[in-house]
């Protein structure tokens, strides 16, 4: 899984690059696509957390066949949701994107990609949920594999797409886009026939509609919720970015350069959040509570003790790591601030985000979203806007450690006491 998380930043790397190359316009352009992809990417994140939570646990209880029913069925509503999703987007374009505030000269760019793009998202949102089906019958090495392979379909076809190559033309912007859509669409085809065929988790039968709505109902219940909680985390932190930019423009891309070390940093416990749930699921389906509990309390242990150690090299190397970034001194200087104190609160936000996705596992989605409810909003954003307020830069950032570390012992006090519930 962390090869697959990977190779999807390399993904959105690499289009961001070759997009680069064709102008600042182009980029701009791309830029503002963002949010839209992401809440649709969320969508697909809650979908695959509500699949693989429900699937889990009929696989943990042994009943395969009624597994393999509300996989398909799952499936067939994805492809419905995404269909009218795509083509409600064609028509929400200008409004929408004019709204966010893109000037009249980026709106051909903008459809030219998200034409293309609102097309093909049922294969984006396909590939996601397929993946879901294979980690929650305990696949991971299969999902990581398509993940990549993704990637790498998305590398080759990106150039080729942009800036043409012998009878293909170049397509610009709208290369990229399509570079997606077809590394998406084969990679789902594959996925779809392995289901079928190595996996037997897909019924080729004529679904009865009550059980099919049932199962729909089921998967929503927790996709939402899940789905919600993710589209809330960059909510918080343009808010954040918004503090910072109050420092100057050097903070900000000091800030931004944090954020994405950010995401390398957690990598490994981001992976183990993804392959926690279906553990969790099966053995709660299993009615083996004390293999749920046991190895709750051993991902949180392991999140400690390891982002413990990245804590450490980033704080005894900050200097040396930030100039690596940077030739600015100034963006340097707050690029140092950031890793001697931002990371001291990963084990803590390694901590929230396990808790969250062992509550989903075992069907408890609204619990979950308020915990991401409660870092965001009770604890992130307040404590890091009092932080600037009170003590400037330094003040907001050791505020983030101190809202991380209160909200994953909440977090894990919640989730001590209902396994004591399930078990009692």
């Amino acid at each position: 899984m962390m090869l697959g998380i990977v190779s999807l930043m390399l993904f959105n790397i690499a289009d961001i690059w070759f997009v680069g190359q064709l102008g600042t316009q182009q980029l701009a352009a791309l830029a503002f696509t963002f949010p839209v992809t992401f809440s649709i990417t969320s969508l697909a994140i809650g979908l695959g957390v509500g699949t693989s939570a429900t699937l889990a646990r009929l696989i943990g209880a042994g009943e395969e066949t009624n597994a393999a029913r509300m996989a398909t069925d799952n499936l067939i509503m994805t492809t419905v949701l995404m269909l009218v999703i795509g083509f409600a987007g064609h028509w929400i374009i200008d409004p929408v994107f004019s709204l966010m505030g893109a000037e009249p000269g980026l709106m051909p760019y903008v459809h030219d990609y998200m034409t293309v793009w609102f097309s093909g998202s049922v294969f984006l949102v396909l590939n996601m949920v397929c993946n879901s089906i294979f980690r929650a019958a305990g696949d991971t090495r299969l999902s990581g594999s398509i993940m990549v392979v993704s990637s790498v379909l998305n590398l080759v076809l990106d150039p080729l797409l942009i800036f043409g190559a012998g009878p293909v033309p170049a397509l610009g912007i709208q290369g990229a886009a399509l570079a997606s859509v077809l590394a998406w669409a084969v990679t789902t085809s594959f996925a779809v026939y392995l289901l079928c065929v190595r996996r037997q988790m897909l019924l080729l039968q004529w679904p009865e509609l009550g059980q099919m709505l049932s199962h729909w109902r089921k998967v929503m219940e927790i996709s939402l919720p899940a789905a919600l909680s993710n589209m809330m985390t960059p909510l918080a932190n343009g808010i954040l970015t918004a503090l910072v930019a109050r420092h100057g423009a050097e903070a900000v891309a000091a800030y931004g350069v944090g954020n994405r070390v950010e995401s390398l940093s957690l990598l490994v416990c981001l992976a183990m959040s993804m392959t926690l749930p279906p553990f969790i699921s099966q053995n709660y389906g299993a009615g083996q509570l004390e293999r749920v509990r046991r190895v709750y309390l051993g991902a949180v242990r392991f999140a400690l003790v390891w982002q413990g150690l990245i804590f450490v090299l980033l704080f005894l190397f900050a200097d040396p790591l930030s100039g690596l970034f940077t030739d600015d001194p100034e963006v340097s200087r707050w690029l140092a601030l950031w890793m001697v104190l931002v990371p001291a609160g990963f084990g803590f936000q390694a901590i929230t985000f396990l808790s969250a996705s062992s509550f989903n596992a075992l069907h408890q989605p609204m619990r979950a979203m308020r915990i991401s409810l409660f870092r965001l909003f009770i604890m992130y954003v307040p404590l890091g806007w009092l932080g600037s307020v009170l003590f400037g830069l330094d003040g907001m950032f050791a505020a983030l450690v101190l809202a991380n570390g209160i909200t994953a012992f909440l977090a894990y006090s919640w989730m001590r006491r209902y396994l004591r519930r399930l078990e009692s």
